[in-house]
């Protein structure tokens, strides 16, 4: 089976993500998440695919998130204003991103979550 990585290049989170995908042989296509910014129904889909609340879908740690105060803004916007958001700039996405048919993993915190989804087989 094949995944959908969705990872900015430079970022070093990605770049162990991807050093342990490779390392466990999970086949995965590979998309830039700046080139390739998801689309407000590709979020929605990965926002319900993933349980998990929309805030963690944001790169809080990032510069672009902290240059437009989001932090403050977002408490104002309703689900749907903040996918919309997140549809304009892959910088304000939490990366990496992987998409199987029934998951989607946000960040690479978790290995034993990683190993749970992906090598299951």
């Amino acid at each position: 089976m094949s995944y959908l990585f969705v990872e900015y290049p430079k970022c070093t989170t990605c770049k162990r993500a991807k050093k342990w995908l490779d390392e466990h042989q999970v086949e995965y296509e590979d998309r830039h998440i700046v080139d390739n910014n998801p689309k407000i129904e590709e979020l929605q889909e990965w926002i319900k695919k993933s349980g998990l609340p929309i805030k963690k879908f944001f790169n809080t740690s990032g510069t672009v998130y902290k240059e437009m105060n989001l932090s403050q803004k977002l408490k104002e916007l309703s689900e749907e204003e903040q996918v919309k958001l997140l549809s304009t700039n892959g910088m304000l996405v939490k990366r990496p991103i992987v998409v199987g048919d029934d998951f989607v993993l946000v960040g690479f915190r978790d290995e034993s979550l990683w190993e749970e989804s992906l090598l299951k087989g």
